[in-house]
Order: structure tokens, then C-alpha cells, then sequence
């Protein structure tokens, strides 16, 4: 099953290139290849062309997905069919980079291409009609290698297919989290007015002019509804659903619930408990809201979470490792993580000092055993080398993540309070 979608808004595309291309994605660049530029001096080449026609503003590339369903296609033949995708589709008139990703369960290409013509200066003009014709293109391409694709799209935004993967498994999306906020706002007012009270209560912000939009809390952009979801969310059909209803019904986790008494045995020092501070207990604290301790807990649903968490359920992984390294090495303090981090790097360094002397050691030497010595100790200081620049990479996730973790759970708080005052100041009126 193959899936086609572009990014309209690819301004730095410098960047977009650079995040394409990524060794580590593409087998070390062996899945990146280039039309009419040079792969290695794509964005030189891009960039001498806007300079030749004076057009540097407005959207600088246009950025196209392909996604393949896991185990259908090996990265061969995923990166052929992208490149002839964009043969056929930019070839012509377009310097564009088509690169493989590997690094996902699914194989994908990424298709980057300048928004100006190197034949004729002309900027790339998209529109609908394009993006049917993308589509068309990739069904095709793919119907001939023997690939399945998805027959009848539903009208609307397309998903990628990650995000469709992503919703059949139950996980955490946006759109999915959007359309069941809608739904469920939908369904407890009685008035278009109510509606969208109710909707700013949670958090939107809305724009109620010729389309009908909303912004969730945190995020920078808004979301039209009707595009992505249909004429039954434009503002005239949510009004529709709510005059065909009697009466308005509530979520079900506004009712009480009866609390029940556990006994949970515990074991070890609750003084050693006590004195966990700083990075630890907020991390614990953190898992905690999401739902992943105690273990046992049962599972939280998304759709109950306060919203600015919800995106984070996709982190828990990334979370797990990050609280194992804060407790492994006892840091709570942005301090300890910064001095763990440089011990990390003076680790680093003779490992590769060493590794050179080894490669040098290694085009020397002519013996056929001794080479395959070198290369089983140069492989050794390799994955050693790989170990600590993981962790490296996890005390800077974590140095992010703090960050983001006390801002969401002020927001949450300021926020409740918020809503307990207003509650409190029109208690009168219910």
C-alpha cells in the first residue's frame, strides 16, 4: 500500500534537504539520488537558480512524501519507484533530491524539489489538481511493480501512512484527536454559540470566517475542519448535527465515579523515596499523568488526557530511556546532567583517538588475518563509541524535555484554575 502527500509550506529548504538526505536514514546516503542537480551541491544549485531568475521569497521547495506498507517493498525498489515518480512528475522543468528513508518500519521517499524552473524561471504552481495527479502518478507507478495502494480515497486531506498505521494500533494523532474532541463538543451543546464556548474552554482558538477553523492549545497552526474531515464539519454542517438533537449528552468522565480502597505492599527505604527531587520526580511525576506508573495502572484513555499531554504519549519510549539514565547516575539537577555530559564526551574522545591510530594501522597493513583483527577492534570502539554518543543524545533530550514537562504542567494548572473560577462565577446562573 503506497501513500502520496506534499508539504505546501517547505520554506527552509536547506534544512529539508539536509533532514532528506540523512546518512543515518538512507544507509549512508546510498538511497539518495538527484534530477538535474548534483545530489552532494543540490541546495548550491537550487539556490543559483533563484538567484538567476531573482525569485528568493515565498516558498523556497516543495517537499512530496511516498509511503510504502512494511514488508511489501525492499529499499531498491522503493527508491526506483521515487525516482521515477519524480522523473516523470518534475524531470523536466525541476531540480529535485529523492532520498529512501529505512529508519521507520515502513520505507518512505522523500522528494525535495526547487520551487523555481531551472528551464524557464517559472515557479511551481500547486494546486488540487496536482495533488490528484501525484496521487494518479504513485498508484500507478506502484500498481506496476505489483504494490497495493488505497482504491477510493475518501474526500478530504489525505494521511500519511504512518498516521494511518498509527490509528488502526490505537495510537495517539492529532487529526484523530481533533475529530473526537469535535465530536465529543458536538454532542454536549444545544446551540452554535454553545458549541463554540464549549470549544474554547478546552483550549482552541477558532476563526469563524469563510472557512471554519480551529488551533489546538500549544500548536502554531490552524486546522480547517471541513478539508480534513468533510462538509459535515464545516461551521453550517456542525450546526446541522446539533438542531438534530434532543438533548445534549456529556462525556462519561464528567460523572463521579465510586473510589475503591487498594493495598499495595511496598518495599524498600521510604526515606531513600522521600528524597528523590529535581529531574527524577518530575520525570515520575510526568509518567504518572500519562499513565505508565505504577505499573499495572490500567491504561489511560488519550481522548481523557489534558490536551497539551496527549502528544507526548508517542514519547514514552524516548520518556523510559531518559528516566533509567537520571536514575542509573543519580542527576536531578540541570548541573549533574551537564557534568555527566562532558564526562561522556572525555570518554569519547580516546576511544577515538584510538579508532583513527586503527584505521590508519588498518590501510597499512597487507596481512588478510591481521586486517580482520583491526577491523573486529575498530568495530569494538565503534559500538563503545555508539553507546556513549546515545547517551549524549538522551541528556539533551532530557535538557528539552524538563523544559517542556514544567510548562505543560504549569499551563495545566493555570488553567484548571481558570476554570474553577469561572465555574465558581456562574454558579448563580445554573
Amino acid at each position: 500500500m503506497a501513500v502520496a502527500m506534499m508539504d505546501k509550506r517547505a520554506r527552509q529548504f536547506g534544512h529539508v534537504i539536509e533532514y532528506a538526505a540523512d546518512g543515518k536514514k538512507t544507509e549512508q546516503r546510498q538511497y539518495v539520488s538527484a534530477l538535474n542537480c548534483m545530489a552532494a551541491s543540490a541546495r548550491d544549485e537550487m539556490m543559483a537558480t533563484k538567484e538567476r531568475y531573482n525569485k528568493l521569497g515565498g516558498n523556497t521547495a516543495y517537499h512530496c512524501y511516498q509511503s510504502f506498507k512494511p514488508g511489501e517493498v525492499n529499499p531498491d525498489t522503493a527508491h526506483e519507484i521515487g525516482v521515477k515518480l519524480a522523473q516523470e512528475l518534475f524531470g523536466e522543468r525541476f531540480e529535485v533530491v529523492i532520498a529512501t528513508h529505512l529508519d521507520r518500519n515502513h520505507l518512505h521517499n522523500h522528494i525535495v524539489l526547487n520551487s523555481v524552473s531551472f528551464k524557464d524561471g517559472y515557479k511551481f504552481l500547486d494546486s488540487e489538481r496536482f495533488y490528484r495527479t501525484l496521487r494518479r502518478t504513485s498508484d500507478s507507478l506502484c500498481r506496476e511493480y505489483g504494490l497495493s495502494v488505497i482504491e477510493n480515497p475518501a474526500t478530504g486531506k489525505t494521511k500519511s501512512y504512518t498516521e494511518l498505521q498509527s490509528e488502526r494500533e490505537g495510537k495517539f494523532t492529532w487529526r484523530g484527536f481533533i475529530k473526537s474532541e469535535v465530536d465529543e463538543v458536538i454532542r454536549m451543546s444545544m446551540t452554535e454559540a454553545e458549541f463554540l464556548r464549549n470549544l474554547k474552554r478546552r483550549g482552541y482558538d477558532i476563526k469563524t470566517g469563510a472557512h471554519f477553523a480551529v488551533r489546538p492549545p500549544g500548536k502554531p497552526k490552524f486546522f480547517r475542519l471541513d478539508s480534513n474531515f468533510g462538509e459535515e464539519y464545516s461551521l453550517a454542517g456542525i450546526n446541522r448535527r446539533i438542531n438534530r438533537q434532543s438533548v445534549p449528552v456529556y462525556p462519561n468522565h464528567t460523572a463521579k465515579q465510586e473510589r475503591t480502597m487498594r493495598h499495595m505492599p511496598f518495599r524498600g527505604n521510604l526515606q531513600i523515596v522521600k528524597k528523590i527531587t529535581g529531574f527524577r520526580a518530575l520525570y515520575i511525576h510526568y509518567m504518572y499523568v500519562l499513565g505508565k506508573l505504577p505499573r499495572g495502572r490500567p491504561p489511560v484513555n488519550p481522548n481523557r488526557l489534558f490536551f497539551l499531554y496527549r502528544e507526548d504519549l508517542r514519547k514514552l519510549d524516548r520518556y523510559a530511556k531518559e528516566i533509567q539514565l537520571l536514575a542509573r547516575n543519580h542527576i536531578d539537577t540541570a548541573e549533574q546532567l551537564f557534568s555527566y555530559k562532558t564526562k561522556l564526551f572525555e570518554q569519547i574522545e580516546p576511544l577515538k583517538e584510538e579508532r583513527s591510530k586503527l584505521y590508519n594501522k588498518l590501510r597499512r597493513e597487507k596481512s588478510e588475518p591481521k586486517r580482520l583483527e583491526i577491523k573486529a577492534q575498530i568495530k569494538i570502539l565503534s559500538l563503545r563509541m555508539g553507546t556513549l554518543r546515545k547517551e549524549v543524545l538522551l541528556c539533551d533530550d532530557i535538557a528539552a524535555h524538563t523544559k517542556e514537562m514544567k510548562q505543560k504542567i504549569t499551563a495545566e494548572r493555570q488553567i484548571n484554575k481558570k476554570n474553577r473560577e469561572e465555574k465558581k462565577a456562574y454558579e448563580h446562573i445554573r
